[in-house]
């Protein structure tokens, strides 16, 4: 997913810059916001910007040539929605692109674009989507997490096809090459990805579960029910 220095032409750099600034400015609104309302929210959102920098710093061999990684952003989304999730993995990337080399300043836009932007939203409205149903919480924070980083590199194959598009078929021809380079290796990381952070989950519903009620990320009912599955 870390698209690294200089790969992209500055055009792009700046188009995912220019699309990446508005939903920072959104997050930094609603962390205040919700800051504001309840400071003891401060230790969750430490634990899930954990996770994000912890996860999407291993780099883990592709068996297509490339590299992968996790993203983490699966449990920052449920808990704070995609934009504070934006936000958290705009910091995450920066220091990434400044110690350890993952990525960098340039390409910074397109990197909070895949990984801080589309892949929060998606596992956001499948959240949304699931949220009032009666689907077992940890089953929804699974699929929240594994679609938050299946999709993130379905966008970072779209930028890379966007930027580079064949010579025939374009921007869909690269787009698939750039998807079998990656997918082979993501399906099964976002899989185990998701079954790592549902129990992170379940960890913190243990511990914590009225910080979870407070924030309205489920419903004290459902909250009582998953905790007597632990």
């Amino acid at each position: 997913m870390h698209i690294m220095e200089g790969f992209l032409p500055w055009q792009w750099c700046l188009v995912w810059w220019l699309i990446a600034l508005p939903c920072l400015m959104l997050g930094v609104w609603q962390l205040k916001k919700l800051l504001g309302a309840d400071r003891e929210a401060l230790p969750l959102l430490g634990v899930t910007g954990g996770f994000v920098f912890i996860l999407s710093s291993l780099k883990l061999p592709s068996v297509t040539g490339s590299c992968s990684h996790p993203t983490g952003t699966g449990l920052a989304t449920v808990s704070f929605g995609p934009w504070v999730t934006a936000l958290t993995c705009a910091i995450v990337l920066l220091f990434q692109s400044l110690f350890l080399a993952h990525g960098g300043l340039s390409v910074l836009g397109a990197n909070i674009v895949s990984m801080g932007i589309v892949g929060p939203l998606v596992g956001y409205g499948v959240y949304r989507l699931l949220r009032d149903t009666s689907l077992n919480v940890y089953l929804t924070v699974f699929l929240v997490t594994a679609l938050a980083d299946m999709f993130t590199y379905v966008t970072t194959s779209l930028e890379l096809a966007l930027a580079y598009p064949a010579e025939t078929g374009g921007v869909v021809s690269s787009f698939i090459l750039f998807m079998g380079v990656f997918a082979v290796t993501q399906v099964p990381l976002a899989i185990v990805e998701g079954i790592v952070l549902a129990l992170v989950f379940k960890y913190i519903l243990t511990l914590k579960p009225d910080i979870l009620a407070r924030l309205n990320i489920f419903s004290e009912k459902q909250i009582e029910a998953a905790r007597s599955e632990c």
